[in-house]
């Protein structure tokens, strides 16, 4: 049996059935790219779901694939078992009504017994019962011994997802040996213990399952394979487990010597938290390199949880500080060969990781203290059942997981009140939609009551030109059709084909007009549902008829300007990719008259420099005067001409690709500028940041840029005005003035240090001597936080037995400060007591042992808070 690496094995099965005549396919994204009903893609043949049910041709009816996969189900089980994990490859062959059992079966004995040379008698098959076609080809054609094919029921070997294509399987198992059994003379495939291992099955696609159960032939059965590539290399490489393998153990062994800690392949909780680690973090750095981002929903929630899971396991086995963007080095070296994307990206990848991993650190040590506070609560009432309200908190206002809440508290043997969360996290949804629909009022496409499925598509002629003849097929008001509108009423028109471009694709629809000689009509904007046009429209003179005819004319200022930015986002998503990496990706965009706002893919500010340096260089191509050339093709083609497709967009067979020149080439549905010196010029008003990895870009173009630099020379001649300068010397006015201030902000800083410092005698004088305890309490007036601590030091200093609690009100807001000095640091704790003073004006805070902050709501009861400090020391004796 061949000893090879997991990435030998890999590409010797793609070799072997591209010598078949299969197209070998690089694996696609984990992100499933026309499957709604999959949040990431969980199994080798997910992505070819299409093919197979002939809603698209496939490139060739032969294929293979090596596909990375997610699965979450178990996580709970990984790093306890030696199996599960949540990254995988899935080695497949498949066959679209092309070969089927006979080649299948044939193709897999070959490759695993002359290119694997595993060893015959260590091979053992499983065939669904009633498949007689499947044994005969296993019996008689390979020539397997009758006693080593096993026949297994439905629940085994056979592959069905409730109606629909489906069909019988068979397996190919490994024998272990005795030692891994259960001493059964009858053990074999189908038995529950490790003896057996299952590492490639066989899908006959043949029949069709109807709603009353009943299964037909196809007319074209299929072929869907899949191998574990992982567990393959467990049985070439015999090792116990998939985290003993060459590729993953070269993780594995970076992560013990990050700990500094040895790896023993036990169930001990070290080696727990280690495979932990080994998992999730090829699992993140896979689905950073996909597109995905951190966040608090969908993809970008498992990202999060696997990210923060494998964070925290780090913890427990003692590595300090950040370490897992480091450690994706370690899966992209390992990996890069078979996923170049991984080294293209590498820099990206590293750094989605440190920031989330740095925003997790700081989450992690603020939820974990007020868990462990939980946690005493329950032990000191002998419960053991955390609150749904509690761990919502954790969630909602200090972003601590729910399953990591979940974790922390299996580990020290408590629960959680998973029915009264979900409860209060129905109810902040509930909150939520109630606000969206609140903003964004009820949609006209919810309560319509029209029937358009028998309405044609609307004809887009706007791509060509501003102007057409067009007739009207429906007037909408209060979502019912009408047949007349008359000069006032606000109402959607939809006409038989139009030059109004809809809005979509980030850009805003078209304004203009319809007119005939019976009315004028205001089009405000545009918009679609399934290729029907909606205009949105006041009748402005006249009336209005169904049937008839009207003249649409597109506002062509508008339109021309709204086409200069579009056109400009294209030339600057590209200079982007050129400053600062290839791993910038569009994530959003808005185009409309006025400006246009552009979101993409990049881990930090972008400075001054480089700033100028973007605005300069898409300028550049502004001042080239390319041409902008349009190509409608299929989507087979675009993608072989190179095409930039948006991540995540869904296209159709046929789609649009606008190349400016050979600099830039994207699918875009948009309308666009002849040549980019129609844009005139280029100005960016701003760049920030959106999301975790997330910027924005802000500008403007063409004449919008005259307005600005009016608006600018204006602005810049009322400072001169104010300040009685000119252009040459209002800097140096500024700086003046600057200095000025600065220096008397100083001297009233110090007036009020010694007005705060002449009174301290006054402060301490005469504090309340409770039990022993000497309570020092003072409310102060627009205070800063951190005089109230100089004051607490000062006074610390010079007192012993000593709680100092103070309260500031500055514009309405509260701050507080409770101190506590060092010889009752074994009575007294300054976090736990602001925390129930703070509450009492509606806030919250918290703190160490000798100090902490809170803030307050409500003004007026902070007198009633500084009262409360007194009975709460009531209950402490010294």
């Amino acid at each position: 049996m061949n000893k090879l690496g997991l990435n030998e094995i890999r590409q010797k099965f793609l070799d072997f059935f591209a010598s078949k005549d299969h197209y070998v396919r690089h694996s696609y994204s984990l992100i499933p790219e026309k499957d709604k009903s999959l949040l990431l893609i969980n199994a080798g043949m997910a992505p070819l779901k299409p093919y197979f049910m002939g809603i698209e041709t496939p490139p060739n009816k032969r294929m293979t694939t090596c596909q990375k996969c997610i699965r979450t189900g178990d996580i709970d089980n990984v790093g306890h078992t030696a199996r599960h994990g949540t990254f995988f490859e899935m080695l497949g062959n498949f066959s679209f009504g092309d070969y089927f059992k006979k080649e299948s079966i044939s193709w897999g004995w070959e490759f695993v017994t002359e290119h694997l040379n595993m060893p015959v008698d260590k091979l053992w098959i499983t065939i669904y019962e009633e498949d007689e076609e499947a044994y005969d080809i296993w019996k008689d054609h390979i020539g397997i011994a009758e006693n080593r094919i096993v026949r297994l029921g439905k629940a085994d070997n056979f592959w069905e997802i409730g109606v629909g294509p489906c069909g019988p399987c068979s397996e190919i198992y490994f024998d272990r040996g005795e030692k891994y059994g259960c001493n059964n003379n009858e053990c074999k495939p189908g038995c529950d213990c490790d003896r057996y291992v299952e590492f490639w099955n066989h899908v006959f696609t043949q029949y069709n399952k109807n709603e009353a159960g009943e299964y037909t032939p196809l007319p074209s059965p299929n072929i869907d394979t899949g191998m574990g590539l992982e567990r393959m290399a467990c049985i070439l490489q015999e090792v116990e487990s998939i985290f003993e393998v060459d590729t993953i153990s070269y993780i594995l062994n970076r992560i013990a010597s990050e700990a500094n800690v040895t790896y023993t392949s036990s169930n001990s909780s070290q080696d727990v938290s280690i495979r932990v680690i080994t998992d999730h973090i090829r699992s993140v750095t896979f689905l950073v390199c996909d597109g995905i981002l951190p966040s608090n929903e969908g993809r970008g929630y498992v990202l999060r949880r696997l990210l923060r899971r494998a964070a925290r396991h780090g913890k427990l086995i003692g590595i300090k500080g950040s370490f897992l963007a480091e450690l994706s080095k370690n899966v992209i070296e390992a990996s890069k060969d078979a996923y170049p994307e991984l080294e293209n990206r590498k820099d990206y990848i590293e750094k989605i990781i440190s920031i989330e991993e740095e925003r997790f650190q700081e989450t992690l040590e603020q939820g974990n203290t007020i868990l462990n506070e939980y946690m005493e609560e329950l032990n000191k009432s002998s419960k053991k059942i955390l609150s749904g309200e509690k761990a919502f908190k954790l969630y909602d206002t200090f972003g601590f997981p729910l399953e990591l809440t979940e974790e922390i508290l299996k580990e020290n043997n408590y629960t959680v009140n998973i029915e009264d969360f979900n409860l209060y996290m129905e109810n902040q949804k509930n909150m939520s939609r109630s606000a969206r629909k609140s903003e964004t009022g009820d949609g006209w496409e919810e309560g319509i009551n029209i029937d358009f499925d028998n309405l044609n598509k609307t004809i887009f002629t706007g791509y060509q030109q501003l102007t057409d003849e067009a007739q009207i097929l429906l007037i909408i008001e209060d979502n019912c059709e009408i047949d007349t509108a008359k000069e006032g009423q606000r109402v959607k028109i939809v006409l038989d084909k139009t030059p109004f471009y809809a809005e979509s694709g980030g850009q805003i629809g078209d304004k203009g007009s319809l007119s005939n000689d019976q009315c004028e009509v205001e089009v405000y904007s545009c918009d679609k549902s399934k290729d029907i046009y909606f205009h949105n429209c006041i009748i402005k003179k006249g009336s209005l008829k169904k049937d008839h005819k009207v003249s649409a004319e597109v506002d062509k200022i508008l339109r021309n300007a709204t086409s200069r930015n579009h056109t400009a986002t294209h030339i600057l998503h590209k200079v982007l990719k050129n400053v600062l990496g290839q791993h910038v990706e569009q994530a959003g965009s808005l185009v409309t008259d006025e400006r246009m706002r552009f979101d993409f893919t990049h881990f930090e500010n972008i400075s001054k420099d480089d700033l100028r340096n973007i605005e300069e260089k898409v300028n550049a191509i502004i001042s080239e005067s390319y041409n902008v050339i349009v190509e409608e093709t299929d989507l087979k083609k675009a993608m072989e001409k190179g095409v930039t497709a948006l991540f995540g967009e869904k296209y159709g067979s046929k789609v649009r690709i606008v190349e400016i020149d050979s600099f830039s080439m994207e699918l875009c549905g948009g309308t666009h500028v002849k040549d980019s010196g129609q844009i005139g010029v280029f100005k960016i008003l701003s760049e920030n940041g959106v999301a975790a990895g997330v910027r924005r870009i802000e500008a403007i173009t063409g004449q919008n840029v005259y307005r600005y630099l009016l608006q600018t020379d204006d602005l810049i001649n009322n400072i001169n005005l104010v300040l009685k300068s000119n252009a040459n010397n209002v800097i140096n006015k500024l700086e003046n003035l600057n200095d000025e201030y600065k220096n008397c902000k100083k001297e009233l800083e110090e007036l009020k240090k010694k007005d705060m410092i002449d009174s301290l005698d006054d402060i301490i004088s005469d504090p309340t001597n409770i039990n022993g305890i000497n309570l020092i309490k003072h409310k102060f007036y627009n205070t800063e936080i951190k005089d109230l601590r100089n004051i607490t030091d000062n006074i610390k200093s010079k007192s012993n037995k000593t709680v100092i609690v103070f309260a500031s009100v500055n514009d309405g807001k509260v701050i507080f400060l409770v101190a506590v000095t060092d010889d009752l640091l074994d009575t007294v704790h300054a976090g736990k007591l602001i925390k129930e003073i703070a509450a009492a004006t509606g806030g919250g805070g918290g703190g160490k042992a000798d100090m902490a902050q809170a803030g307050g709501k409500d003004p007026s009861k902070v007198e009633e808070a500084l009262a409360l400090s007194e009975e709460l020391l009531k209950n402490i004796t010294i």
